[in-house]
């Protein structure tokens, strides 16, 4: 709230330096940021009684902008990548498909390796599943199951992460 929207009977007023100029009312508080030529802004409404501040309006509403872009840049989105696999895949491609999880691991993804049947596939779901736990026990190192290999139609997933 700004100004006028102000409704507090007291409020605790800091100046456009950062001094306190104390408690006062809403009205005497506006009159010293007018003289001033700036707004008076309500900073914490939930403090008894609620602090406001001297300041220019527009400046603080950039500053504030400026930090949300700042902390922004900072986080880090996890995405989820897929590693796909079928039952009857060879050792060396295995390896490979093993290196990649790795690599987007290493990165700070999350890995969901599927396991994908086809056709009479289907009937040796149960025996298939090793190719799983190959893979987690492989990449035990660097990552931990978050997710347990499940059944999910034609197909087994299970989901990596990085261990912290």
């Amino acid at each position: 709230m700004i100004n006028e929207q102000i409704r507090d009977r007291e409020v605790r007023v800091i100046g456009e330096d950062g001094q306190q100029l104390g408690i006062m009312s809403a009205r005497e508080a506006m009159k010293l940021a007018q003289e001033a030529e700036l707004d008076l802004v309500k900073i914490a409404p939930t403090a008894k009684p609620p602090v406001c501040k001297i300041i220019d309006y527009g400046k603080y509403r950039y500053e504030l902008a400026r930090k949300e872009k700042e902390a922004r840049k900072k986080q880090k989105v996890v995405e989820l990548k897929e590693v796909r696999l079928t039952p009857n895949i060879d050792s060396n491609d295995l390896n490979t498909k093993i290196n990649a999880a790795k690599k987007f691991i290493s990165k700070g993804n999350k890995v969901k390796v599927t396991l994908r049947f086809r056709g009479r596939e289907m009937a040796h779901m149960q025996a298939s599943k090793h190719i799983l736990d190959d893979i987690a026990k492989d990449l035990e190192d660097v990552a931990v199951v978050e997710k347990a290999p499940k059944v999910e139609g034609r197909s087994i997933s299970m989901v990596l992460t990085e261990k912290k």
